[in-house]
């Protein structure tokens, strides 16, 4: 067993590989998926997870979040996949390379086409359209059929989900590139070279897409929005500057995807800050302290941020000022946060759900699912929400407390 120092080591090594993908690895380069993931725990000094005993009897206390119906898929051992829905059907990938849909209401299935390839991201969805990435840099494009519609190559790995908008399938690669493809046969109409630093921590993070640009967040702390139909680069924006003196203190890489309104564009950075900016220039609206390898959600009020060792944070929408924080959810590790209505939902490493007042965090409701890990934000169906699990269980569950 590694100590602290051999750990940090292996570490090191596995960065320094996911800055050089053309180097040829003897191993799957998936296994270092969940780094980013577990990053801050060497910064702890390799510390076991610690929950008081008080807190997991208050949440044990609370009301049972109404399971609307399960489902299961094939497990996920590296990658993350997000539940996508649409049109009264919800879609779910797996690394054995399937893609299933399964009736929102009921859960049961619809169709399932299997591939002989190994997803590595979805679920994309939009315009008649389902999108799913390989780690071989491959998209395949399938319609609410199951009919196969296209195949496209990029330059290496998909970890995020890829994105589509006015008849353009956006798609972030791990080599720092985002692709804007044609939605009618996947052929390429531009790319966009990102900052790729030696260390990088290895991230599912895709774009965000919205008045008719593409927004994503980079290694090295900073925002770029560009043309959703050339690429061209509108402006770029500083969330958080690198600090400290070795590399490992100065990685400040933004692991997740941007959050928006009609008039804001909101991004966090893992041992960094949150920020927000205007989506037409970029100017700098506020920034706060604030580390997040996970994500963040906004409303009409308040931008949720997934903090690190479980934290759960709400800063003023306008000002950035610190709203409320919610740091006894049973979990070190959290997903994304879902927005519905006035409630927000975030799933833990655990494989439990939490349904929160949004106004002050209060927490409502909980769940448990399968015991394993839900890696991905929760996804919203009409009068309720949609989880997967790294073993393959798909839960609906009801806001309607």
């Amino acid at each position: 067993m590694l100590g602290r120092s051999g750990s940090i080591w292996a570490l090191l090594l596995a960065f320094q590989i996911s800055g050089c993908s053309n180097l040829p690895l003897p191993f799957d380069p998936r296994m270092f998926d969940s780094l980013g993931y577990q990053i801050a725990e060497l910064f702890e000094g390799e510390e076991k997870e610690v929950i008081d005993e008080a807190e997991l009897e208050a949440l044990k206390a609370l009301d049972e979040i109404p399971m609307l119906w399960k489902s299961r898929v094939g497990d996920s051992d590296m990658a993350r996949f997000l539940v996508a829905y649409e049109n009264n059907a919800v879609y779910v990938a797996d690394e054995k390379g399937r893609l299933t849909k399964l009736n929102s209401k009921t859960g049961e299935e619809i169709w399932e086409v299997k591939t002989n390839n190994l997803f590595s991201a979805g679920v994309g969805i939009g315009e008649g359209m389902i999108l799913v990435g390989t780690s071989k840099g491959e998209i395949f494009a399938f319609n609410e059929s199951g009919h196969s519609l296209w195949k496209a190559q990029v330059s290496s790995e998909i970890l995020g989900p890829p994105q589509i908008k006015d008849n353009i399938v956006v798609v972030r690669t791990t080599d720092g590139r985002v692709y804007g493809l044609d939605a009618l046969d996947g052929n390429r109409e531009w790319f966009f070279q990102g900052a790729t630093p030696a260390l990088t921590v290895r991230s599912s993070a895709g774009v965000a897409i919205t008045q008719g640009a593409v927004f994503a967040g980079f290694a090295g702390g900073k925002m770029v929005g560009m043309s959703l139909f050339t690429g061209n680069v509108g402006w770029e924006a500083v969330v958080s500057q690198p600090r400290g003196v070795t590399e490992l203190e100065r990685m400040t890489d933004i692991t997740s995807s941007p959050a928006f309104d009609d008039r804001l564009i909101c991004a966090v950075a893992y041992q960094g800050r949150v920020g927000c900016f205007q989506i037409i220039d970029g100017t700098q609206i506020w920034t706060r302290e604030s580390s997040s390898n996970a994500g963040l959600a906004m409303d009409s009020d308040y931008v949720y941020v997934a903090e690190d060792n479980g934290v759960l944070a709400a800063y003023d929408k306008r000002s950035g000022a610190g709203m409320w924080k919610q740091v006894r959810l049973g979990s070190k590790n959290l997903t994304a946060p879902l927005v519905a209505g006035h409630v927000v939902v975030i799933g833990d490493d655990k494989g439990y759900v939490n349904i929160l007042r949004n106004y002050d965090g209060v927490v409502l409701a909980r769940a448990a699912t399968d015991g394993s890990a839900i890696l991905s934000r929760p996804q919203r169906i009409p009068d309720g929400f949609v989880v997967q699990t790294a073993n393959g269980g798909v839960f609906a569950f009801s806001t309607q407390l």
